[in-house]
């Protein structure tokens, strides 16, 4: 997902962009289910590498910078609560 098409969904775009990468990267996914508010680390689908991945995915799709601060297991816990903090990142910067 391009930037520009962050900008244009907003939190629906951020919210699709992380929901496709977990998907995409998360083998123990094929068969079960994801929804927004799951808590990925509770389903035992997070890895330490893969964490590290989602981390550098956000930034670099999203272009934002995760503050040290910000690097919590609760922010990271669900699509739905990353997509809030990349929000709320985007809005500190725009």
């Amino acid at each position: 997902m391009t930037s520009e098409a962050v900008e244009q969904d907003g939190a629906a775009g951020i919210a699709a962009g992380i929901r496709g990468f977990v998907r995409a990267n998360m083998t123990a996914l094929t068969t079960a289910e994801l929804r927004d508010e799951d808590n990925i680390f509770e389903k035992g689908f997070v890895t330490s590498i893969f964490a590290m991945q989602l981390l550098v995915f956000i930034e670099s799709t999203f272009e934002v910078t995760v503050p040290d601060d910000h690097i919590t297991l609760r922010n990271f816990s669900s699509v739905e609560l990353m997509t809030e903090m990349v929000a709320e990142l985007k809005a500190a910067t725009g």
